[in-house]
Parts: structure tokens; C-alpha cells; sequence
């Protein structure tokens, strides 16, 4: 397990990193995501260059071709060194952790100025409750849901305990969805086990990536929640994906939309 240490860069002038799949399949999420940090007093900028995290590169082992991207996601949120918000865990693990591992073998003011940029880095749930203190969501959400603890999430950005460790259970994300009204929070068999998705393992694997998401969302629905939410993104893509296929009764929705549903 690999948690983000306390020395990252906090305040209320924050970068907003939409990600390329808020960007193209949950652009509601980006928009929900600007409107809540806002609504707690956040000042918000989109600076315009931004575009991948790098991620796919870096997931296929094409480092090179990860840090090119990196280092234009670097000089896009140049301009400042205000706190940068991601609302997509991998992708925040992406800039925050497995960068350093992409420049490890780079001349040491290159890495110095990577981990300048990486302990600017935050997960949107995990900046809401640390950062801005947030003790109360507006509005209400009348829907039981099932609570979806990505890999990413869990043991690169610390937003839950993982269940390997055998240590008292806890969840910024569960935190956050108690304090909105009317909600119904469930949490499927083996919490944080994998969907399947895992980046180009999907691609690579995309049989046992299947077998997964199916058992997955299977777990999730037997909770008899009407939606799986969660703050990763790509879990929520891959398994809306099977669900669509399969026409299973039950939906996806990110974190982002929920808290922000009095808007």
C-alpha cells in the first residue's frame, strides 16, 4: 500500500485536471467536480493545455513515450504552484506516484522538479475532506448505492483501508456520501477487489478483464443498490460497459455527481 505523505501542497487556489475520460464519457462529472470545489470556497482555474495524464504510456511500458506526456502535463500546470485536483484516482496515482517511477533513472534536478509537481497532486474526495473540511453535503440523493473502492484509489491514494492489511476499516469516499441527506450507502462482498479494468490490461487480458467486471458488478448488485459509484473513472467505464451489454439492473454514477445533486 502506498499512501500520499502530509507535505503535498494544500490550499484553496486550486488547478482543476479534467482527464481525458471526464473529458470525452463523464464531462458531468468535470462540471459537478468545478461547481462542489467552488460551492466550499475554492478558487478554481482550468488551465487550457492540459490533456493525458500519461497513464496508457506508462501502462504499456512505454516510458519514454509517458514521460513526453508528463512533462507537457507539467508545463501546462506551470503557471502556478497551487494544488492540483483530479477527479479520477488512477489518474491522480498516475501523476502523483508512478511518475517519479517514470523519471527514476532521469539527471536529479529532473527529478526534483517531478516531485515538486507530484506533491501538488490530489484526489478530488481525499482534497474535500483534508483540505477544504468538509463536514456537510447539501441537498439529498434519494437512491441506494453501492460504494466501488478502486485499486488506485485504495492503495496508491489512500483512500481506504484495504482489506489485506487487517487494519479498522475506513473510506473518505463512505465519509463523504454519509453527510449527504436520504442517501443509502451499501458496499458489496470483497470491497475492494478489482474490476477488472486495470488500464491495457482491459486490452491485453480482455477475457479475464470480462470475467472480472462481470463478477464485480454481480457483487455490487446483489447489494440491491440502484447505482455503483465511486471515484475512479475507468472502473466506472468498464463496468457500465458490461452493464450495458449484459442489461443488467443497475447503473454507475461518479462520486462527483451525488455529492453535488442540490445543484
Amino acid at each position: 500500500m502506498f499512501n500520499p505523505p502530509n507535505d503535498r501542497i494544500a490550499g484553496r487556489k486550486v488547478n482543476f485536471m479534467a482527464t481525458c475520460l471526464c473529458d470525452s464519457i463523464f464531462s458531468d462529472a468535470a462540471k459537478n467536480a468545478v461547481q462542489i470545489l467552488k460551492h466550499f470556497g475554492a478558487e478554481v482555474s482550468l488551465p487550457h493545455d492540459q490533456t493525458c495524464c500519461g497513464q496508457p504510456a506508462f501502462n504499456s511500458g512505454d516510458f519514454a513515450s509517458a514521460r513526453k506526456v508528463l512533462l507537457s502535463t507539467m508545463r501546462a500546470f506551470g503557471g502556478n504552484s497551487d494544488p492540483i485536483v483530479v477527479p479520477s484516482a488512477s489518474c491522480a496515482a498516475m501523476l502523483y506516484h508512478s511518475s517519479k517511477i517514470a523519471f527514476r533513472e532521469s539527471a536529479p534536478d529532473v527529478r526534483e522538479k517531478v516531485d515538486a509537481f507530484a506533491r501538488r497532486v490530489w484526489e478530488f474526495c481525499d482534497f474535500l475532506v483534508n483540505v477544504l473540511g468538509v463536514e456537510k453535503i447539501p441537498g439529498k440523493y434519494e437512491a441506494k448505492v453501492a460504494l466501488h473502492n478502486s485499486c488506485h484509489g485504495v492503495r496508491m491514494m489512500g483512500l481506504s483501508s484495504p482489506s489485506e492489511l487487517h487494519v479498522p476499516y475506513h473510506s473518505k469516499l463512505r465519509d463523504l456520501l454519509a453527510m449527504v441527506d436520504d442517501i443509502e450507502v451499501a458496499e458489496p462482498e470483497r470491497r475492494d477487489e478489482c474490476c477488472g479494468f486495470g488500464g491495457m490490461f482491459s486490452v491485453e487480458e480482455n477475457a479475464v478483464s470480462v470475467a472480472m467486471g462481470r463478477a464485480k458488478v454481480a457483487r455490487h448488485t446483489a447489494t440491491g443498490a440502484e447505482y455503483i459509484t465511486g471515484a475512479d473513472s475507468s472502473c466506472l467505464m468498464h463496468m457500465q460497459g458490461i452493464i450495458d451489454r449484459e442489461k443488467l439492473p443497475i447503473k454507475t454514477i461518479h462520486i462527483v455527481q451525488i455529492l453535488n445533486s442540490h445543484a
